[in-house]
């Protein structure tokens, strides 16, 4: 039995070719995808919208706790510096 096919697909759309859950597998092994609501999509058009304004978000944050952010990466030791037991 044939399929009717999708009111909503042009005829130029053609997915014969495609194979089903080629990326399935990439997706599920580790993925930060956030659906926005339309009002904050207008705000912020682009993922280095998104992460200007959650840096600076992130700053002002620190700067009111007084301290540093715990997600702030460790300081990079000096190529050839001895570590101490600390």
């Amino acid at each position: 039995m044939k399929k009717a096919p999708d009111r909503d697909l042009l005829p130029e759309y053609d997915f014969a070719g495609g194979v089903r859950g080629k990326y399935v597998d990439r997706l599920a092994g580790g993925s930060n995808i956030v659906a926005l609501d339309r009002d904050v999509q207008r705000l912020f058009p682009d993922s280095a919208a998104v992460n200007a304004a959650l840096r600076a978000l992130g700053k002002a944050l620190e700067v009111a706790q007084g301290g540093v952010s715990k997600a702030r990466p460790a300081k990079r030791q000096r190529p050839g510096a001895a570590r101490t037991g600390s």
